[in-house]
């Protein structure tokens, strides 16, 4: 068990609880959230270390290392997929002016964005922690990955664009990730993180109940401010913000099951998805899940 004195950010001391939150896919364990009241970063307290962690994604539920599309909620996920596939493609070669180049995907999983970028000629490499996954990337896509460590042993200024889908708000070591990212990343290169969004509307709306907060599998969770000065802690740039649109009807809905013992309510999660991303048409920073793009100083 890890146990955090201070801020995992900014190493401020005034941290305040937030509230409790459930483990509603494995465990059924409880995590309080901590917020620190310096930089806004939210953080679960408590959590299992790297080598405990494992059985808590031991789960059909955990979409990201498995295919199965059983059930309304998995089966949409795959569709939607589709689609964000081709937009993240798009996203990467216009944020790096490259038709085609070098990628790292870090916490890649079956490997469902890698096989989008080698389809788009660009030369992929691939991490994931999780061993079933890397065999699903292989059986499915014949995408070889390597085990997450492998990060710490590529070669310097290798890559034009790292891509981290959801991953950042698992790994337990945050501040060497980023640092690592940044050695990694050619001149002019970018990175993308994507993660979910506390100050988005559908978190406030459900607050434990959010499925986002994802305990204790979500080590992190982040502002725009919170994760803008992370990056500038190690000499990189917060260049531009991206929403994701469709992450607030898939939360809600997870959340809507959550909040009611298991009973889905598809109705009330389209509504509450719909009104998140009305309101984040005024401040993008308020979409329930955001992708950063990050460059050099």
């Amino acid at each position: 068990m890890i146990h955090y004195e201070h801020c995992p950010v900014c190493r401020a001391i005034n941290i305040a609880d937030k509230f409790v939150v459930k483990d509603y896919t494995v465990s059924g364990e409880e995590y309080m959230l901590q917020e620190c009241d310096s930089c806004s970063f939210v953080f679960t307290q408590d959590i299992p270390s790297a080598d405990e962690i494992g059985k808590y994604y031991a789960s059909q539920n955990y979409i990201s290392h498995s295919n199965t599309q059983k059930g309304l909620i998995n089966s949409l996920y795959h569709r939607v997929r589709k689609i964000t596939l081709a937009s993240k493609r798009k996203l990467i070669i216009t944020q790096t002016g490259l038709p085609k180049g070098k990628l790292l995907d870090v916490g890649c999983g079956t490997g469902a964005f890698l096989n989008e970028m080698k389809a788009a000629r660009w030369e992929i490499t691939g991490l994931e922690p999780d061993e079933t996954a890397r065999k699903n990337a292989r059986e499915l896509f014949g995408i070889e990955a390597s085990p997450s460590q492998a990060l710490f042993q590529l070669q310097p200024e290798s890559y034009d664009a790292i891509t981290m889908w959801h991953v950042m708000e698992h790994v337990h070591q945050l501040h060497e990730y980023v640092a690592q990212l940044k050695l990694l990343l050619k001149p002019g290169g970018r990175i993308f993180i994507a993660v979910p969004n506390y100050t988005s509307y559908d978190a406030q709306h459900y607050q434990r109940f959010w499925a986002a907060y994802d305990v204790p599998r979500h080590l992190y969770h982040f502002s725009p401010p919170s994760m803008q000065l992370l990056m500038e802690k190690h000499g990189l740039q917060l260049l531009n913000t991206k929403p994701m649109w469709f992450d607030s009807f898939y939360v809600s809905m997870l959340s809507e099951q959550y909040k009611n013992d298991g009973k889905g309510n598809i109705i009330g999660a389209f509504f509450t998805g719909l009104m998140s991303n009305i309101k984040a048409l005024t401040n993008k920073d308020r979409c329930s899940s955001v992708i950063y793009i990050i460059g050099k100083q």
